[in-house]
């Protein structure tokens, strides 16, 4: 099953949106389509010097969501990953070789932008509509 989530997970082009709450639990929701999951229980991904970094630093616990569109409502499809951030870096190795990354991909640029890298811990998987059916059969 945790190949199933990575390959969801990582699948592209592809965005979802990363809620954050700050320590006073005002909510923000910001759209990304560069987290990615280097295995079952570790998510990785760049912010640049902004609301949502400022709240994870705050609160560390995210929530990911992804949503893929259907012929019907019924059709539609996704996850919500909860996570908690373990780390972040806004300066030294880590930091560099994920801006090395997002330049490949993304260009100079974008990777200019990124102020911080970050590492997350996935703490459950759940289903974007939650029917006690389990994530499996969701994506």
């Amino acid at each position: 099953m945790a190949s199933k989530l990575m390959d969801y997970f990582n699948k592209q082009p592809r965005i979802g949106i990363l809620s954050t709450a700050n320590r006073e639990g005002k909510a923000d929701a910001a759209v990304f389509g560069s987290p990615m999951m280097v295995d079952e229980k570790t998510v990785v991904m760049g912010l640049g010097k902004n609301r949502t970094f400022e709240y994870l630093q705050e609160n560390p616990n995210a929530v990911y969501t992804i949503v893929e569109s259907g012929e019907t409502i019924m059709d539609w499809k996704g996850l919500r990953v909860y996570l908690r951030m373990k780390e972040y870096a806004t300066s030294g190795e880590m930091l560099e070789t994920y801006r090395k990354q997002i330049a490949s991909v993304a260009g100079e640029d974008a990777a200019a932008m990124i102020h911080a890298s970050v590492t997350f811990e996935v703490t459950e998987v759940r289903p974007l509509v939650d029917m006690g059916q389990g994530w499996e059969t969701s994506v």
